[in-house]
């Protein structure tokens, strides 16, 4: 499917789909202590979050540039994955306090589930108590949305779709192994529209290896002319053991070049701010209204749940991911709850850091309590501010009381937030 830590082949190595934000401060961790559980994690009690990420890990193909954990289902475990999910719940049910604001089930594709199983998983989300104006998102990839899946989202209460596109031309589809047909992209906006789901996200990549500043205009344009009410645009990123790092390694392809990159970073921001969507963060445009609230909730560093293998939570100031194997999370006594690794308790100093490298990403910055904080607990981010405020890179909006990045800081935000972390 379709959301990093910055990655050091280009100045704009930014994360590949929408919801990676859930993963922007993994640079800054230490190490992870020896919890096995969440129950061995967490403090006792209930514990508050407005968020809730869902992994459904099952995909048609696995894509060359994708690191997130998802695979094709050879062995039919779609059924033990939902009657896990159901336990999971019980047990998040039983340690949750107050209403969820935002819902992002992301893969993996969760909309290669049937339409009786997506309705399945939906029913047991839709057990929590859920805020009167819920931000739902579900992930989809165009070719496996049609309209009964539309009816079932809908009649679920999702209110938001994030459709993995990448790309309308098929060539550049073909050296990412996307194997979506593009004219799907609109014929799955209209699925959606028919069934009353009006608010959609369209993924696209650029600095695809053999792309041009033309094509990467016209995938903008078509990408436009479909409708959507929020943009994620990001620079494709060479991830550690990819099928693309690997090809690229064996020279089967160069590497966009870092000026052509930066163009097409400049370009995405002048034809998007012009269609009248505002740039809120590095690599998400959305008109007014529509900013994608459950990556803010990650962006601003706030707490949320996660279910499913592989899925990354942040709960009472414990960061901690779900073992990342669908055979490793179903083998478990069925009253146990989430098998975790990497987990870390709180931290102050981590926690000020990776506040630092997600909220700068925001165009709002950051405000001067945070910027203060930051540079009590390392007097050298001082010096960084400093150069950056005047190399242009970052600037203040005294009004506001905020630090953030320039147009052209956002360029460079990488080598910045770098120094920082």
């Amino acid at each position: 499917m379709t959301e990093s830590t910055p990655q050091p082949n280009s100045a704009l190595s930014l994360p590949i789909r929408e919801r990676r934000a859930e993963r922007g401060a993994e640079a800054s961790r230490g190490p992870a202590d020896g919890a096995t559980t969440l129950d061995s994690a967490l403090p006792a009690g209930r514990h508050r979050a407005r968020g809730l990420y869902v992994h459904v890990p099952f995909c048609f193909h696995k894509c060359h540039y994708c690191d997130f954990y998802s695979f094709v289902d050879r062995e039919g475990r779609s059924g033990a994955y939902l009657e896990q999910i159901e336990r999971d719940v019980d047990w998040t049910l039983a340690r949750m306090d107050g209403t969820i604001d935002t819902i992002f089930v992301g893969g993996g594709t969760p909309t290669l589930l049937e339409a009786t199983e997506l309705q399945t998983l939906t029913a047991q989300i839709k057990r929590f108590p859920l805020a009167q104006e819920v931000e739902w998102t579900v992930e989809a990839n165009p070719e496996t949305i049609d309209g009964a899946k539309a009816q079932v989202l809908a009649a679920a209460g999702v209110n938001r779709v994030s459709i993995g596109a990448q790309s309308f031309d098929l060539r550049h589809l073909k050296t990412l192994e996307r194997w979506h047909d593009p004219v799907n992209v609109a014929r799955a906006a209209g699925f959606l529209r028919a069934a009353g789901i009006e608010n959609f996200n369209i993924d696209l990549i650029f600095g695809i290896p053999g792309q041009t500043l033309e094509e990467w205009r016209s995938d903008l344009l078509r990408a436009l002319e479909i409708g959507p009410r929020h943009l994620s645009c990001y620079g494709l990123t060479y991830e550690t053991n990819t099928a693309m790092t690997k090809r690229l390694e064996l020279g089967q392809f160069e590497a966009c070049d870092e000026a052509l990159e930066a163009e097409m970073f400049e370009l995405t921001r002048e034809t998007l701010e012009a269609a009248g969507f505002n740039h809120y963060e590095v690599s998400n445009y959305a008109r007014p209204g529509s900013e994608c609230q459950h990556n803010l909730i990650y962006w601003r560093n706030e707490p949320w749940w996660a279910i499913g293998p592989s899925a990354s939570g942040f709960i009472a100031g414990h960061r901690y991911k779900v073992v990342p194997r669908l055979g490793d999370w179903l083998d478990r006594a069925k009253h146990a709850s989430q098998p975790i690794t990497d987990h870390e308790a709180p931290n102050a100093a981590r926690h000020t850091s990776e506040a630092l490298m997600v909220a700068l990403r925001l165009t709002e910055g950051i405000d001067a309590a945070l910027e203060q904080r930051a540079i009590e607990l390392d007097p050298t981010r001082r010096g960084v501010f400093e150069k950056a405020l005047t190399d242009g890179l970052l600037e203040r909006d005294l009004r506001a009381g905020r630090l953030r990045f320039t147009k052209r800081g956002m360029l460079l935000a990488n080598e910045v937030l770098a120094q920082l972390v």
